[in-house]
């Protein structure tokens, strides 16, 4: 599976925005992206001017790097949010968010999508009580998410759900059973559950050229 092995602070501070690829250390005063918002790279002796293009090119790389997701499996995902019926930017959004990674995030499993990549690829989560090792998987109404027993325990996924828990993370299109470390789809997220400021029109316009 291809994907970005890079310093991922550079990526928040080329985009000018916390996109929280480190989990819980986003969160504290040791973050990077606190202190260093300027872009990675040399000073310019003038801010450069941003074209409708520049616009349009950082809005994807910035979804792209939020999500995990390179080029060509993004320009998938566009054209299948193409066919559907509906708002073709929402469509790309919801399939994004119904990938299982960001599933595992959204229900607070994982502090962010790259931990969440590595328990869905080591096979420790179940979907409907099958494994499934796939991180682009799409979740569907009813389907329910639940953890293998060989990490069932693990200290780390009980403070990645305590922290989740205790900052509002959950997202509400997911229904969590009682200790939080299984639960179900209730219905398809939606454009308002996205709390990420997204212009997700750009990005169509982008592609539709």
């Amino acid at each position: 599976m291809a994907r970005y092995n890079g310093p991922v602070c550079k990526l928040c501070r080329r985009e000018g925005l916390k996109l929280f690829l480190k989990g819980q250390r986003c969160l504290i005063d040791k973050c990077v992206f606190n202190n260093r918002k300027n872009p990675p790279g040399p000073m310019p002796k003038r801010k450069p001017k941003m074209t409708g293009y520049g616009a349009q090119l950082r809005e994807k790389q910035k979804v792209k790097r939020i999500y995990g997701v390179l080029e060509k499996p993004f320009r998938n995902y566009f054209k299948k949010a193409l066919r559907m019926k509906g708002i073709t930017g929402e469509n790309l959004l919801q399939l994004l968010e119904r990938r299982l990674d960001n599933t595992i995030y959204r229900m607070g499993i994982a502090s962010s999508r790259a931990q969440a990549r590595t328990l869905v690829s080591h096979g420790h989560i179940k979907v409907n009580g099958r494994k499934v090792n796939i991180s682009s998987f799409q979740v569907s109404v009813n389907d329910e998410i639940s953890l293998s027993e060989k990490v069932l325990n693990l200290e780390l996924i009980n403070s990645n759900i305590e922290l989740a828990q205790g900052v509002g993370l959950i997202a509400p299109w997911i229904e969590l059973a009682t200790d939080g470390k299984s639960g179900k789809i209730k219905e398809l997220p939606k454009r308002e559950n996205v709390d990420i400021p997204i212009k997700e029109q750009v990005i169509v316009e982008l592609y539709s050229k």
